[in-house]
């Protein structure tokens, strides 16, 4: 049994310590500022709101959960006391500590897994085995679409609190829905280039981008057209890829993977997902996450990982920024 620190006690902190509840034996120790919490207390978890009382604990794992402006400096505190990272996304709002943080995990050799769901999404895992396979042929296209109505996400709360409204602590449509360009980087690489027009334009009360909408440019010529925003309402994701010999479609409203064949001119299921729990996608990651800390090896969205996305959501709104295509280190 392995003692593992939580960073943070929001929605996203609550979901792993609540998963790690019901699908582990550990002990919890949570570092938060939230008061009330007197009932947790009873199952097996610790709470403190600095992180040297934490740390004195001596935990083994750490799970960073707190404000994206905040995860590298909390990573590279907890990667010099030796614990092993889950960092949810993104990685953070800037490069800034980046190198440092990179410096003490090769150092220590420690197994770092970003917080992607959606890799572990058996639609998007499908998607990215019928690609290998060549299913449809040579990718010409991609059309991603990424849209939910902020205030809706926390019914609890007044979204204009919300972290993913704020600009400076990391928040905004472009790194707060990250997972979309970490799939795409997943299966498609680095970009070669980015055009975006990225920015606030809806009258949710925010200060950061609500909307963007970029064009990437990834080898073999294949074009995405990336489209997310905080004002669509319900939730909905759509992941379409167009080749040579026919399409490759998967939505969110029905949770199936469908292919058109261009020669038989119809449409073929390959998966349909009747009863989905999307917190299965988190549990799968975590199980992955202490697989790989189990056997020391690499994981399926490293630190490596984690920069690259970051990277290529900068560039995003650095694009939009400068209002020009940006071409993207390979």
């Amino acid at each position: 049994m392995a003692k593992i620190l939580v960073i943070g006690f929001g929605s996203i902190g609550k979901r792993h310590v609540e998963n790690l509840l019901n699908n582990t034996n550990h002990e919890i120790i949570i570092l938060t500022k939230r008061k009330n919490l007197n009932l947790l207390k009873k199952k097996r978890i610790k709470i403190y709101d600095t992180l040297e009382a934490c740390l004195s604990q001596q935990p083994k794992i750490g799970f960073i959960t707190n404000e994206t402006a905040y995860h590298i400096p909390i990573a590279i505190k907890l990667a010099k006391a030796g614990l092993d990272l889950f960092i949810e996304k993104p990685l953070s709002d800037s490069m800034k500590g980046i190198i440092t943080l990179q410096s003490i995990v090769k150092q220590k050799k420690l197994i770092v897994l970003m917080g992607c769901q959606l890799r572990f999404h058996p639609c998007i895992k499908k998607i990215n085995q019928l690609l290998k396979q060549q299913k449809i042929g040579k990718i010409i296209s991609i059309q991603v679409e990424n849209g939910s109505y902020l205030p809706d996400w926390h019914p609890y709360e007044d979204y204009r609190i919300s972290y993913a409204g704020k600009k400076n602590l990391g928040g905004g449509v472009v790194l707060t829905m990250i997972h979309d360009i970490d799939y795409l980087y997943w299966i498609f690489g680095i970009p070669r280039s980015i055009f975006s027009i990225t920015g606030k334009f809806s009258n949710l009360e925010i200060s950061s981008e609500d909307y963007s909408c970029s064009l990437l440019q990834f080898k073999k010529n294949i074009i995405a057209e990336l489209h997310l925003d905080f004002f669509q309402g319900p939730n909905y994701r759509r992941f379409k890829i167009k080749g040579t010999n026919g399409i490759i479609l998967w939505d969110s409203d029905n949770n199936e993977v469908k292919c058109y064949n261009n020669k038989k001119m119809k449409w073929e299921n390959y998966m349909k997902l009747k009863f989905f729990d999307i917190n299965k996608t988190y549990v799968d990651e975590v199980r992955h996450f202490f697989k790989c800390i189990k056997n020391r090896e690499k994981t399926i969205n490293d630190l490596h990982d984690g920069i690259e996305t970051m990277k290529i959501a900068l560039d995003i709104k650095k694009s939009a920024k400068l209002e020009k295509r940006i071409r993207m280190k390979q």
